[in-house]
């Protein structure tokens, strides 16, 4: 290719490069989140403290819809597309997979809760949920529906089709463990900080080794559904 004089020849991309996200879509997926999630701990503030049910009902929504917000507005932005996101069908196996390592997930995070707990005591912020998903079966299977299905879905859209696929490209480190630091540090300094970072890594490795979130989304909703019946069987 030849350039006239005073122009730099822009590199033509190859036929089979596939658009991506970045760092527009990142910023513009995080100050979406950041907007709607403040927007939703008002709503929840709102709400009395001794209606725990209803602030968890509630705060499972907002974390769940905030997600689903902020993934709509980074894909919105430039790209406009779904595959870039990872959004891609996969097939059963990976479906039987995020099974199995859901419950894998779970119980190994049993044992990093013990842990820390021993450590730093037992600071966690979930009492809203705890009281949710304890109150009877009618109410964890609301918590699962909107803690496990919403939660599952939303924060997977936004922490790896966003998140986690804007930085794969500056390598593994920055894809796979920055992004579950994230999802972490979104967690907060506390008891759930260390698990969120379990999961987020492993549905950083998942989204990394298919291409696909599906297999992340299966694990979060099967992970935070076993923890919501948990917190049933503990009350």
């Amino acid at each position: 290719m030849v350039s006239s004089p005073g122009h730099t020849a822009r590199p033509v991309p190859s036929p089979g490069a596939r658009p991506a996200p970045g760092l527009l879509e990142l910023g513009a997926g995080g100050v979406a989140y950041a907007l709607a999630l403040a927007l939703g701990i008002w709503w929840i503030d709102g709400i009395p403290a001794d209606q725990g049910q209803v602030r968890g009902y509630v705060s499972y929504f907002v974390s769940g819809a905030a997600g689903v917000v902020a993934f709509a507005v980074a894909a919105g932005v430039r790209l406009r597309a779904l595959a870039p996101f990872g959004i891609r069908r996969i097939s059963w196996k990976w479906v039987l997979a995020g099974i199995v390592v859901a419950a894998g997930v779970y119980w190994v995070n049993q044992v990093v809760a013990l842990g820390y707990i021993a450590v730093f005591g037992n600071d966690t912020p979930q009492g809203d949920y705890q009281a949710a998903a304890g109150a009877g079966v009618l109410s964890l299977a609301v918590t699962i529906v909107l803690g496990g299905g919403l939660t599952g879905l939303g924060e997977e859209l936004f922490f790896r089709g966003v998140v986690a696929n804007s930085l794969m490209r500056y390598g593994v480190w920055a894809g796979v463990v920055l992004s579950a630091v994230v999802f972490a540090l979104v967690h907060g300094l506390n008891l759930i900080l260390p698990l969120a970072f379990v999961v987020g890594l492993v549905n950083a490795t998942l989204l990394r080794r298919t291409g696909s979130v599906w297999p992340g989304v299966v694990v979060h909703v099967v992970y935070n559904s076993l923890s919501n019946i948990g917190f049933l069987l503990t009350s």
